[in-house]
């Protein structure tokens, strides 16, 4: 089931030669209740890329939204994405999930 979802963040950074995949700003990976080494998908708006990779944390509060390593192939910035994560659930329990969706302004700062 999808558990939660950053909806319409904006990359703001590329680096192909950096280890990781996806950063994102821990505050909203706290607000979507997402892990760091949590797999995620990202959906890039822009170019249609979809691709599976693991989320790293990024300075709080600093609207960081980072592909790095091979994912940089498939998003530059200034790209509108959608970061979804997925959880398993029991089937007495997937009726009742409430997915988390966090909107996001152009500075990817949660909106209220």
């Amino acid at each position: 089931m999808c558990k939660s979802k950053i909806h319409r963040a904006t990359i703001t950074k590329a680096n192909l030669h950096y280890e990781g995949s996806l950063g994102i700003d821990k505050l909203l990976l706290k607000a979507a209740d997402i892990y760091p080494g949590e797999i995620v998908q990202v959906v890039n708006i822009n170019n249609g890329a979809r691709f599976e990779t693991y989320a790293i944390e990024e300075e709080a509060g600093s609207g960081s939204i980072g592909l790095y390593g091979a994912a940089a192939h498939l998003g530059k910035a200034g790209d509108l994405v959608i970061i979804f994560s997925y959880a398993m659930v029991e089937d007495k329990d997937s009726r009742s999930l409430k997915m988390k969706v966090v909107k996001v302004d152009s500075h990817n700062k949660i909106k209220k």
